[in-house]
């Protein structure tokens, strides 16, 4: 199978960037006509994408296209964000179809493309895996488009199984735990109200003045704090968790509301995102995600990569420089990679499909070993 990436970016939201990306993509590729096309768009295009996505087309002599808009897009070569652009990956096998098979749901992977008001755990977590992201800006506010088979889709999101293709896939959330584990005593609903029977607002506040986040007085930084949690304390120390996110504190109550509701006996940690450890996580996740899939490919290369990534990592976290991207380059050579930032991140944790925060979300692909 071939596979490349084609960039195109310019100072208007002009069509013709979505044939360019289509074209380089092809002679990479050395391919006359691909079999499908992943297309992405900058915002500049999302109140009108399907003039750039018939170009697409055109250029490509394909409809199996599909893709999204979103605040910034990339592939290996660059990113981009405040700028029109357009990124393409051409295939030159169909490695995706709308219904999968019986005996292949089990052990597919749904690509899942969403717009922000689409979001739904009715369709998020349907027993197949997924990957993917959530076309969007910070705030999921202002015009987003989905679409497949080159058009605009009513219902907000695209949901394609991977097919005949090995992948592993896993989430980086970039993260530095500021305490070890401690279990859930009380709680109500999406309020924390104590934690191995402490109030769990003093918690958080000794956790924060004990790492030099706050001084005596000051405002807790919410907006920079996480909750990791799971049933057991094990599975937080070797990063096996899930997230949520922080709204506010109440000092007079001693609680703590947040995005998710918990249980009393989950095991909580506090978390702070930290450029240091969203690196070395990077890294750790990535290189585990390549030993899996060498292990189903017999010891082959992926043959591509997806990366999903929140509009607060890359640039905006790493001081104007992607660092998300550049350690992939160097750990994966020349390997074809696409993705989007978005406001939210799609991919299996523990069994079950999360939407994630300020993570980034990987896939790495091969053939089946037949195929090889």
């Amino acid at each position: 199978m071939k596979v490349a990436t084609g960039l195109a970016i310019g100072s208007k939201a002009n069509a013709e960037l979505a044939a360019q990306a289509v074209l380089s993509a092809m002679s990479k590729a050395e391919l006359d006509a691909p079999a499908c096309v992943l297309l992405f768009l900058s915002s500049e295009f999302a109140s009108n994408p399907q003039p750039a996505i018939k170009a697409a087309a055109k250029a490509s002599s394909c409809t199996n296209i599909i893709g999204c808009s979103a605040i910034g897009i990339y592939t290996e070569e660059d990113w981009v964000i405040d700028s029109p652009a357009a990124a393409a990956m051409v295939f030159s096998d169909n490695i995706w179809i709308k219904t999968p098979s019986a005996d292949t749901t089990n052990h597919a992977l749904l690509l899942t493309l969403a717009a922000p008001n689409a979001i739904n755990s009715s369709w998020l977590n349907t027993g197949v895996q997924r990957l993917g992201g959530v076309s969007g800006d910070a705030i999921g506010h202002g015009a987003f488009s989905v679409w497949e088979n080159a058009k605009g889709i009513t219902q907000g999101y695209c949901e394609m199984h991977l097919d005949n293709m090995q992948f592993a896939v896993g989430a980086t959330h970039g993260l530095r735990l500021l305490t070890s584990p401690r279990r859930i005593t009380t709680c109500n609903q999406l309020d924390l109200l104590t934690i191995a029977n402490l109030p769990a607002f003093n918690a958080l506040s000794s956790a924060c003045k004990k790492e030099a986040l706050i001084e005596l007085d000051d405002e807790i930084p919410y907006h920079q704090l996480m909750v990791v949690y799971a049933s057991r304390a094990a599975h937080i120390e070797r990063g096996d968790y899930h997230l949520a996110s922080i709204i506010t504190g109440d000092d007079s109550l001693g609680s703590v509301t947040l995005t998710k509701p918990l249980q009393a006996g989950d095991w909580v940690s506090w978390a702070v995102r930290d450029i240091d450890a969203a690196q070395v996580d990077l890294v750790k996740t990535a290189s585990t995600l390549k030993r899996q899939l060498a292990a189903e490919t017999t010891n082959a290369p992926p043959q591509f990569a997806l990366l999903f990534s929140c509009l607060g990592r890359g640039p905006y976290l790493y001081n104007g420089i992607d660092q998300d991207l550049a350690l992939i380059k160097t750990l994966f050579p020349d390997l074809p990679l696409i993705g989007f930032y978005g406001n939210g991140e799609i991919a299996p944790i523990r069994g079950k499909n999360e939407l994630l925060e300020h993570s980034a979300t990987l896939g790495l692909f091969g053939e089946n070993n037949e195929s090889i």
